[in-house]
């Protein structure tokens, strides 16, 4: 299992290197993920989930001391949220920087997750850049909690998947998503 880990890491990040797309367990439920920072690798993650590009990415990244680089301002009610909350929390921030354009809303807007799973801090800190995050589905169609449920037409298009996590059955569902409104206020845009 441990050999596998490893692998695992090295090839996604190969793969991420040359702007292709993996399939992966995240924090969450099983994910389609690439360079955030590159926009070809992020059109190709839209054609594979057949997604309107309107509709922004989850960006995850493994350390929080990242975020001021991909962020304009981080209001200090971010880091409370992080601190209290101790499911996975993705938090959307204004002023979206050094990412692909389309990670970020019309409005600038960008969604980023700090991961606390060690398979994708071990896998975006090896990488050394944030890495897209969105159910390894269709849009529309039924999101796979588990490997065995994800679509062969996903899987088909995907550069690398992920061994790691491939057997394990666990109850899981996506994170909480909050949108920042101002330096102390927000709102839940899903619990």
């Amino acid at each position: 299992m441990i050999k596998n880990y490893y692998d695992d890491i090295v090839n996604c990040v190969n793969v991420l290197k040359q702007q292709g797309i993996i399939i992966y367990p995240t924090d969450t439920i099983w994910g389609i993920g690439c360079d955030a920072t590159q926009s070809k690798p992020v059109r190709r993650v839209f054609n594979v989930k057949k997604r309107d590009e309107a509709k922004a990415l989850i960006v995850l990244l493994d350390d929080v001391a990242k975020l001021s680089y991909y962020v304009n301002n981080v209001p200090p009610i971010a880091y409370d949220l992080m601190k209290q909350v101790n499911t996975p929390l993705t938090i959307i921030y204004q002023g979206a920087r050094n990412l692909a354009p389309q990670c970020a809303s019309a409005d600038g807007s960008v969604a980023i997750r700090i991961v606390r799973d060690d398979f994708c801090k071990d896998l975006i800190s090896s990488f050394g850049k944030p890495i897209v995050s969105t159910s390894a589905n269709v849009s529309g169609e039924h999101t796979p909690v588990i490997y065995q449920e994800i679509d062969n037409k996903v899987l088909e298009q995907a550069d690398y998947i992920v061994n790691y996590k491939r057997n394990v059955i666990t109850a899981v569902k996506p994170s909480t998503i909050i949108r920042l409104t101002g330096d102390w206020d927000y709102e839940i845009i899903r619990s």
